[in-house]
């Protein structure tokens, strides 16, 4: 049987080798479908591995609350999108914040409320991220400081700590200490920079590096709209991690009258707030890479049929001296399996190379697994099946002797 299959394959070969570049374009139409889905994945691994990684380093006894929605995951990135009011939506305040420290087994507590508005330093930025929080983000987040100090809850002035990008647009020096900006109407005063992190895409769905940092309880009086968009809780004891998630889910619950549009989170469950609509993006790009990987199949099916009609007189001399229906069937199967799993192989290194390069300008490495190469071998297989079977099954079933009276 081994060898009946590896005559197969050789046949299969030397009929591919005898039409050069139609075999390489064909094999092209596959290898860019199988590219655009090994890109796809990849990313979207990377992505993933990237905030996980990002959560162990902070460790296990992280704690987030989020806004949540009852409605289904396309439903809530869609009304996200479509919403001009999507930072009003929170109903955290800072009485949960106050209510959770109070709890056992939590031991740091620092509320996110996220704005945009535009600073006055010795330049301006038209947007910028704001962040209300409290001294807590620093030691819950593990950051360090470049220069200065963090907020403090004693302060007399209003006061400011900005990220390293931030800090050169509005005044060309990550060293702007002392210096003093307009926010809302009010004048802040510099008293530390963030050392550099280089995460946009992180759990807290801030870019550090580019945001500026001040007290919750500041922002809120100068913006009445302002809510907490989230609240990040250091437990004490990760041994009763379940068990204060579940404290402060029915805390809230009842502080709340019942309210239950939020969620608790640990562990692996804390994941990129827009985890959602990364996920939808990528299933919408993989439908639009499967509609060119089924374009290519198309195509192997068209030179497929082709080649059946141009060696009818083979398949026909081949019968003649005792070749089965299966024979002839393995043959025309085997050459378009040829055809795909040889693109389905380009295209795997094909995907990973675009996937380096868009590393090179990212922070999103190439993310390599097992499940992506049996992805690349699995479609590449389907589909030569697929588009291959009724050519195979054309061929198998000529009769021979009409087959043998055939020059074409």
């Amino acid at each position: 049987m081994a060898l009946l299959l590896r005559a197969h394959y050789e046949l299969a070969k030397s009929s591919l080798r005898q039409n050069r570049t139609r075999s390489y374009l064909t094999c092209l139409g596959i290898a860019i479908g199988v590219a655009s889905i090994i890109l796809i994945l990849s990313l979207m691994g990377s992505i993933s591995s990237l905030i996980s990684s990002q959560v162990s380093q902070i460790g296990s006894d992280l704690i987030v609350v989020r806004p949540s929605s009852t409605k289904n995951a396309v439903d809530s990135v869609v009304d996200e999108l479509t919403s001009s009011t999507q930072y009003l939506k929170s109903n955290l305040t800072m009485k949960d914040v106050a209510q959770i420290e109070k709890l056992e087994n939590v031991t740091a507590v620092a509320p996110l409320a996220v704005s945009v508005n535009s600073l006055q330093g010795d330049d301006f930025v038209p947007s910028a991220t704001v962040v209300g929080t409290n001294p807590n983000f620093l030691k819950i987040q593990n950051l360090t400081l470049k220069s200065g100090t963090f907020l403090r809850s004693d302060a007399k002035t209003n006061t400011a700590v900005i990220g390293s990008k931030l800090a050169n647009s509005l005044y060309g020096t990550n060293e702007p200490i002392g210096k003093s900006l307009t926010l809302l109407g009010e004048r802040f005063i510099i008293v530390g920079v963030l050392s550099e992190v280089d995460d946009p895409i992180n759990f807290n769905n801030i870019d550090l590096d580019s945001a500026l940092f001040v007290s919750a309880n500041v922002l809120n009086t100068i913006d009445n709209s302002l809510q907490i968009q989230q609240i990040n809780i250091r437990a004490t004891n990760t041994d009763k991690i379940e068990e204060t998630v579940d404290t402060i889910r029915e805390n809230l619950i009842a502080a709340k009258s019942g309210d239950t549009n939020f969620a608790v989170l640990h562990g692996d469950s804390i994941t990129h707030p827009a985890g959602t609509l990364f996920s939808i993006i990528s299933g919408i790009l993989s439908i639009v890479a499967g509609i060119s990987l089924i374009v290519g199949g198309i195509g192997v099916m068209n030179i497929m049929l082709v080649s059946v009609s141009e060696r009818t007189h083979e398949i026909g001399v081949r019968k003649a001296v005792g070749a089965s229906f299966g024979n002839i069937f393995l043959q025309f199967l085997f050459e378009s399996l040829i055809l795909t799993l040889t693109g389905g192989t380009f295209g795997l290194i094909l995907g990973y190379t675009l996937a380096f390069f868009i590393s090179l300008i990212t922070p999103f490495a190439p993310f390599i697994s097992w499940e992506i190469f049996a992805v690349a071998f699995g479609t590449s297989l389907a589909t030569g099946t697929i588009f291959g079977l009724y050519p195979a099954i054309k061929a198998a079933r000529k009769n021979p002797i009409s087959a043998l009276k055939f020059w074409g």
